[in-house]
């Protein structure tokens, strides 16, 4: 019947995310039950190691900060293209192989006009 239709295969889907979810839950209530609560005065300052908090938290940090941020995601990001592709590199040929030669290039120019900016330069 068209109404009562159940996709079997979403059931193991189901399972897993009934278990993970009390999995989850569970060790939670077993840490909130069993862990030692002891709270004394400066275990409940903003910072546990018994140092004083120095200046405002809400301070401005400099560019570079986001800067080699932002560098070091995009030269990660070429990794995550560069593995699938080696591992099927035998079966696309040529033509993939030119793709990935000129994307390393692109690359290549962004690193090098990093470089010559002094993007890297933790200073």
């Amino acid at each position: 019947m068209p109404g009562s239709y159940l996709p079997s295969g979403y059931l193991a889907v189901l399972m897993f995310i009934l278990v993970s979810l009390a999995f989850g839950l569970g060790t939670l209530l077993i840490g909130f039950f069993f862990r030692p609560k002891r709270p004394y005065k400066e275990k409940l300052k903003p910072y546990e190691s018994g140092i004083e908090p120095v200046g405002e938290p809400r301070t401005r940090f400099g560019i570079r900060f986001y800067v080699i941020a932002m560098l070091f995601v995009v030269f990660d990001v070429e990794a995550v293209f560069l593995y699938p592709w080696a591992v099927v590199f035998d079966k696309i040929g040529l033509f993939a192989f030119i793709e990935m030669m000129i994307f390393i290039f692109i690359l290549l120019v962004g690193y090098i006009y990093a470089w010559r900016k002094e993007a890297f330069k933790w200073e």
